[in-house]
C-alpha cells in the first residue's frame, strides 16, 4: 500500500471518528421530552350537578308536651323506640294537696257534719215531695173516673191534673236539692281525708298522654319523675319513613336549582347511592360563617328520598350526607377534565398532542360538572390532550407520558 492511500485511510478513520462524536454531541445536547399526564376527551353521559353536603331531615316532628300541671310518672319510653298512635306515652297525675293545720281540720269536720244534715233534709224534702206525687196522681185517677160518669166538671179534673203537674216539679226540684247536698257531703269527705299532703286513691286514674302518629322516639327531655309545669316538653316523636335531606345551597347556586330536579345521595354509609327529588327551594335565605370564618348567604334545599326505604332504614334524623343537584343532563357530550384547560387571551385553551409534539388549540367551554366541562367546539373524541399542563410548557415541545 502506498504511502498517499495509507494517509487516505487514516483520514477516513478519523473523520468517521469525528462524525461519531458529533452525533453523540448532538444527541447529549438534544432536549429531553417532557414528562406529562395524558388523558382522552370523552363522549357520553354528561350531567351538570352542584355538589354540597346535607343533613337528614324530618319534615314533621312532634313534641310531646305537659298539657297541665301535675305530676308526671316515670317515662318508660327510651330513644329509638316505636310508638304507635294513640298509645300511651306517659301519665300524668294530680299534684299532692298541702297538709291541713288543726283549725283547718276542725273546720273540715264541721263542714262534714253540716253536709251530712243538708244530705239528711234533702232526703226527707224529696219523701214528702214523692209522698205528694202520689196522692195528686191517685186523685187524678178518681176525678177521671168522676168526669166519665158526669159526677165532676171537666175544670175540676183539669186543676186535679194541674196539681199532679206541680208536684212532678217539686220533686224534681227535691231530687235535684239531694244530689247537691250528696256532692257537698262528698267533697267535704276528701277535704278531711287529706290531711299529710298525700295522693289519694283517686289519685291512681292519671292522665294519659297518647303518641299524636306512629313512628319513633327521636329525643326524650323527660325521663324521672316528678312535678312539671303545662307546656314543659317530654319527648319529640317522628316516623322515618317521611326522611328527606336538607342541603344547604351556596344562594347563587340556589338559583339554578328548582323543585323537581334529580338528586344522588352518596357517602351516606351504603355500598350503592340514594335517588331522591328536590321538593322544595326555600325562598328566603340565612347567613351561615364558613370553616375559615367567612359568611356565606345559603338557601335550604329539601329533596324527598324517592329509593326504597328497605334501603336507607340505617339513617336516622340529622345524618350527614353528600347530595349532588342534577341541574342539566344529555347522553351524548364531548367532555373532558377542567384541570386540562387554561386561559390565554381570554381563550380557553388545551394542549393536544400531535406527533408527540404538544399542540396548543383553542377551545370553547359549555356547561360544567365537578371535574369535568363541557367541550362544544376545538378538539373531537378520542383527542389525547395533557391534563395538568405544567406552567413551563410551550407549544412543539415533544412531550411524553409520565
Amino acid at each position: 500500500m502506498t504511502t498517499s492511500a495509507k494517509t487516505l485511510k487514516t483520514k477516513l478513520a478519523w473523520g468517521f471518528v469525528i462524525a461519531c462524536v458529533i452525533i453523540a454531541l448532538a444527541y447529549a445536547l438534544k432536549p429531553k421530552p417532557e414528562a406529562v399526564n395524558l388523558t382522552t376527551v370523552e363522549r357520553g353521559y354528561f350531567a351538570e350537578t352542584v355538589r354540597e353536603e346535607g343533613r337528614t331531615h324530618l319534615q314533621d316532628t312532634y313534641t310531646v308536651a305537659v298539657p297541665i300541671q301535675g305530676f308526671l310518672q316515670r317515662v318508660a319510653l327510651n330513644v329509638g323506640d316505636p310508638v304507635n298512635a294513640g298509645q300511651a306515652l306517659f301519665h300524668i297525675e294530680p299534684l299532692p294537696t298541702p297538709a291541713l293545720d288543726a283549725r283547718s281540720r276542725e273546720q273540715a269536720r264541721e263542714a262534714l257534719v253540716a253536709a251530712r244534715s243538708r244530705v239528711a233534709a234533702a232526703e226527707a224534702e224529696l219523701e214528702n215531695r214523692h209522698a205528694d206525687l202520689e196522692f195528686s196522681r191517685n186523685e187524678l185517677n178518681r176525678f177521671r173516673q168522676l168526669a166519665n160518669e158526669g159526677v165532676i166538671s171537666t175544670t175540676e179534673l183539669e186543676r186535679v191534673a194541674t196539681q199532679v203537674q206541680r208536684a212532678e216539679a217539686a220533686e224534681r226540684g227535691a231530687r235535684a236539692s239531694l244530689g247537691a247536698a250528696q256532692a257537698e257531703l262528698e267533697n267535704a269527705r276528701i277535704v278531711l281525708a287529706i290531711t299529710e299532703g298525700t295522693r289519694t286513691s283517686a289519685d291512681h286514674q292519671a292522665l294519659a298522654i297518647p303518641a299524636p302518629i306512629s313512628g319513633v322516639v327521636l329525643r326524650r327531655f323527660r325521663c324521672c319523675e316528678g312535678v312539671v309545669n303545662a307546656g314543659d316538653a317530654i319527648l319529640e316523636l317522628g316516623n322515618l319513613e317521611q326522611l328527606e335531606v336538607r342541603i344547604d345551597l351556596l344562594s347563587q347556586e340556589a338559583v339554578r336549582v328548582a323543585p323537581g330536579m334529580r338528586v344522588e345521595i352518596d357517602r351516606w354509609g351504603g355500598d350503592e347511592s340514594l335517588h331522591a327529588r328536590i321538593r322544595l327551594v326555600d325562598p328566603a335565605g340565612f347567613t351561615k360563617v364558613s370553616a375559615l370564618g367567612i359568611d356565606e348567604q345559603r338557601v335550604a334545599a329539601y329533596a324527598t328520598l324517592e329509593s326504597p326505604p328497605e334501603q336507607w332504614q340505617r339513617l336516622g334524623e340529622g345524618f350527614r350526607v353528600e347530595a349532588a343537584i342534577i341541574t342539566w343532563e344529555a347522553d351524548d357530550v364531548l367532555y373532558l377534565p377542567v384541570s386540562a384547560l387554561f386561559r390565554v387571551a381570554d381563550q380557553w385553551h388545551v394542549f393536544r398532542v400531535n406527533n408527540q409534539r404538544a399542540e396548543l388549540v383553542a377551545v370553547e367551554v359549555g356547561r360544567r360538572s365537578g371535574i369535568h366541562a363541557q367541550i362544544i367546539r376545538g378538539v373531537a373524541a378520542g383527542d389525547v390532550i395533557i391534563n395538568h399542563p405544567p406552567a413551563h410548557l410551550q407549544a412543539g415541545t415533544r412531550v411524553t407520558s409520565l
